[in-house]
């Protein structure tokens, strides 16, 4: 049940939430007359709220502030054991036995420009959990969401290295597929659109959803048609067992890559021919840490170094969940807005960018919202989490992934 938040009389401008939040401040600050004393979560985890006055009006807060260095403490993908599948963060976070956590990445909601296709709800960015690479990322074309910012891509990164430290950064897929004429270059993995004329890669991580819709649109229109050139070839311990002219569904057993082929891609891909040899391959390269990544969501930076990145939308308010590095990357900031009718006006992008920097972060990252941003936290001495901020929705929206919170007393 949604936990019940107190309706302040006096809105609580952004400079006076630095004021009394700043930085490590977040854990342990006396509260304002506007915002609430922090709520211990669990050790090294504590929550607070607040009113922010927004261009479109008063918006309400709620943040998770996390010390990565504290004892038990570590950051986790919440997500439904497959990356094209849905749940509620709350079901997500009680399955993964999390003590709090936010939604994650924007995803493939619907599909009403392709009759027929069905909707993977697959998210948008790569995503790696426990250290496993699940997915990579789409064409920007074909992502769901706000624009991206200016010189950014759907490659953007949240990440927490094995080290215990946050980083923005960006995975690229390095892949190809070795056969007996050659390599071929790899450019897919369990995402729900692949480029134009490329070759990708689903294992068991994708679940048992439809294919098809990897093949549709462009890399630069979403809603262009589905391709009518492709081809399917299934690998199993290393040689083809299978080959069809369209993409398929059902569940793919561990040691079984389905590849998937659209135009220049399918071409290639009819070569290939029953008892062939073939070696699939596939990582994600990080752009800057050479840490290997813990954990890692897609979405988009709004902040870095301290300074929101040129060209942030600041004419749309929306309900927005996003993520904040603080002190060197060794505490996460998670915010989330409130969805109930007083507050649903929300803040811009920019609006984000500028919040968390007040908050103390230097980085941020923008993640889904509208429907989709939900914050769910245990209460002092429960064994389950409940929502503390209100869905915009009325109930919380079945998610592909999230950043979920682990702690141990």
């Amino acid at each position: 049940m949604t936990r019940r938040i107190g309706r302040f009389r006096t809105a609580l401008t952004v400079l006076a939430v630095w004021n009394v939040l700043a930085g490590a401040a977040l854990v342990g600050a006396a509260p304002a007359s506007a915002a609430s004393a922090a709520t211990e979560v669990a050790p090294g985890v504590e929550y607070t709220d607040f009113d922010i006055v927004a261009a479109k009006g008063v918006t309400h807060a709620h943040v998770l502030s996390v010390d990565l260095r504290a004892p038990h403490v570590r950051v986790g993908l919440l997500y439904p054991g497959v990356v094209a599948a849905r749940a509620a963060v709350s079901r997500l976070a009680d399955t993964a036995g999390a003590v709090a956590g936010v939604n994650g990445d924007f995803f493939n909601i619907s599909e009403t420009q392709h009759p027929g296709v069905e909707a993977t709800g697959a998210p948008v960015g790569p995503a790696i959990a426990a250290g496993r690479r699940l997915k990579a990322a789409v064409p920007n074309g074909q992502r769901f969401g706000p624009a991206l910012p200016p010189g950014t891509t759907t490659e953007e990164v949240f990440g927490v290295g094995t080290d215990h430290t946050a980083r923005l950064d960006r995975l690229a897929l390095d892949g190809s597929i070795g056969t007996d004429e050659g390599a071929l270059p790899l450019r897919g993995l369990n995402q729900y659109a692949l480029p134009e004329g490329s070759i990708g890669a689903f294992t068991s991580d994708w679940g048992d959803v439809s294919r098809q819709r990897a093949v549709c649109g462009t890399d630069t229109d979403r809603s262009a048609p589905c391709s009518t050139d492709t081809y399917e070839v299934t690998v199993t311990d290393g040689r083809v067992v299978a080959t069809t002219d369209s993409p398929g569904r059902g569940p793919i057993s561990p040691g079984t890559t389905v590849l998937v082929g659209r135009e220049a891609g399918a071409q290639q891909l009819r070569k290939l021919s029953a008892g062939e040899r073939v070696a699939v391959r596939h990582r994600l390269v990080a752009a800057k840490a050479r840490v290997p990544y813990a954990f890692a969501i897609g979405g988009s930076p709004v902040l870095s170094g301290g300074r929101p990145l040129p060209g942030l939308d600041d004419s749309v308010s929306a309900v927005r969940t996003a993520a904040g590095i603080a002190n060197g990357g060794r505490r996460m900031l998670l915010l989330a807005l409130d969805g109930a009718p007083e507050f649903r006006t929300g803040l811009t992008i920019a609006e984000v960018a500028d919040t968390m920097r007040q908050l103390g972060a230097t980085d941020a990252f923008s993640l889904d919202g509208g429907g989709s941003s939900t914050l769910v936290a245990r209460e002092p001495g429960a064994t389950a989490v409940s929502v503390w901020n209100h869905p915009s929705g009325g109930a919380e929206r079945p998610v592909p992934n999230g950043i979920g919170v682990f702690a141990r007393p």
